[in-house]
């Protein structure tokens, strides 16, 4: 199914002049920033093959961001580092990963559409959560895109090429865990994240933090 209009005519019917998608990349990854994305739009017939960037190819990703820049009326793009996750938590990073992005768009939204059930932006912006909005909404997917491919490339820049990050992004992968193992987490990595836990050279490494304020996350071998 490809993604519509119909969520941010929706909106506009309801006095929201200027409708921003957002979507996030990198919440479950153990090393690199969490990204989120902001795209406003005229309206327009949007790329073609546009949809969720789960279901594209690496390669098509790459070819449907350039597509997504030259054709998007706005597009903001934000990030919160892996020392903003150890300190603060994931909802608190999302949140200011989330307001860089849209202080980065050339206009202020009225209404911001958020990819998912929970509202991790909140005021002073009115949000509307929709579970799937990276394959029904036209703005979250070119949200989703341009997230991913930036986020993929600055991971590649990295480099530590005994991690994988060119291809994995800094998620879990078998190359990613033995590197940890052998190696120990870089400067890129999230200290607060259990992985550590499965670690035992590694261990004294981790960084405790209120578990009140952040989520719990996958063991290494779990």
């Amino acid at each position: 199914m490809a993604p519509s209009y119909a969520l941010e005519r929706l909106l506009s019917a309801g006095g929201s002049k200027t409708v921003a998608g957002i979507d996030e990349v990198g919440r479950g990854a153990w090393a690199g920033p969490v990204a989120v994305c902001a795209v406003v739009t005229d309206l327009s017939e949007p790329p073609a093959g546009l949809t969720d960037s789960k279901m594209l190819t690496p390669a098509r990703r790459v070819a449907m961001a350039a597509e997504i820049t030259g054709w998007a009326a706005g597009i903001g793009y934000g990030e919160a580092s892996c020392e903003e996750i150890d300190e603060l938590g994931m909802t608190e990073a999302l949140r200011r990963a989330a307001r860089r992005a849209l202080a980065a768009l050339p206009v202020r939204p009225d209404a911001v559409i958020l990819d998912g059930k929970h509202d991790y932006l909140g005021a002073p912006w009115p949000v509307r959560c929709e579970v799937k909005a990276d394959l029904s909404c036209v703005s979250v997917a070119a949200a989703s895109v341009i997230a991913k491919v930036r986020r993929d490339a600055h991971m590649a820049s990295l480099g530590f090429e005994e991690y994988g990050f060119a291809d994995n992004a800094g998620y879990p992968s078998p190359v990613h865990q033995r590197a940890l193992a052998e190696r120990g987490p870089t400067e890129h990595h999230r200290l607060s994240w259990s992985y550590l836990d499965d670690l035992p050279r590694w261990r004294h490494l981790k960084r405790h933090r209120n578990p009140l304020t952040g989520e719990g996350q996958l063991g290494l071998f779990g």
